[in-house]
């Protein structure tokens, strides 16, 4: 899908990591919730409460899953799963762009 319908945008930006990751969160009718987002080269973890599916719709990127020593590489597009209450980590290269869905 590469566009939202009929959706409530939250003004406020999420900001982290001193504004080198930053997201809006869109609100749907049926009660679903998604972030997009900039991510800025840097390393960074981050932990999650709900069960998260990450949409990397650009970038270059490596991805460490919770309970894995190994990087994933992404070159492009990706998407993955993080489990709730777990942290993941992720070493950015170049400008990346992305969603994020989170799963009740």
């Amino acid at each position: 899908m590469d566009q939202f319908k009929s959706v409530t945008v939250v003004k406020k930006a999420n900001v982290y990591y001193e504004g080198k990751v930053t997201s809006r969160t869109v609100l749907f009718e049926n009660g679903e919730k998604k972030t997009l987002g900039i991510m800025l080269p840097g390393d960074y973890e981050f932990g999650t409460d709900q069960k998260e599916i990450m949409e990397i719709l650009a970038g270059n990127l490596k991805i460490q899953l919770p309970g894995s020593d190994a990087w994933i590489e992404i070159k492009g597009t990706y998407t993955f799963e993080v489990p709730a209450n777990s942290k993941f980590k992720l070493k950015i290269e170049t400008v990346t762009d992305y969603c994020c869905s989170y799963i009740s």
